[in-house]
């Protein structure tokens, strides 16, 4: 069994669409993949070191991530600088503009942890419609399938 930790924040309700979408995807491989889903306050490196892939879904809040991921961050990397490098990751914005700024700067934090993304952060821009909610469900599909192949 695999398992795959979320990690979120959200203002406006937004984002935790997007992750509703890519829990859906995560729940086609059925019992062979488990999704602890977290609050950034809420996650710790305790949740990171038992998952076997993470998701990190944020809204852009003036161009960055949001305090709740930073806090989450902030919080984990030196307990996790050298036990989790190539752990495969995504990420998932919901932005109020162009949304690269909060990806940069989880890009940015991550890259010192050497994990491995997997997939181009999903930048959605405005409300999420059905396009952009089928490709968050679509990241969830592709994570579970190179998680149960071994591909990462």
């Amino acid at each position: 069994m695999k398992r795959v930790l979320v990690v979120h924040a959200t203002q406006t309700g937004r984002t935790l669409q997007l992750v509703d979408a890519l829990l859906q995807g995560l729940a086609e491989a059925g019992d062979e993949v488990v999704a602890e889903c977290l609050c950034g306050l809420d996650a710790g490196p305790e949740a990171v070191l038992r998952a076997d892939a993470l998701v990190i879904a944020t809204p852009e809040n003036f161009g960055y991530m949001a305090g709740g991921i930073k806090d989450f961050l902030d919080r984990s990397f030196y307990p996790l600088e050298e036990r989790t490098a190539g752990l495969p990751w995504l990420m998932l914005v919901s932005a109020g503009t162009d949304g690269e700024g909060a990806a940069r700067s989880v890009e940015r934090i991550v890259g010192g942890l050497a994990w491995r993304r997997v997939m181009p952060a999903l930048l959605c821009r405005g409300e999420p419609d059905a396009q952009m909610l089928a490709q968050a469900r679509e990241r969830g599909e592709v994570l579970v399938a190179g998680l149960l192949s071994g591909m990462w």
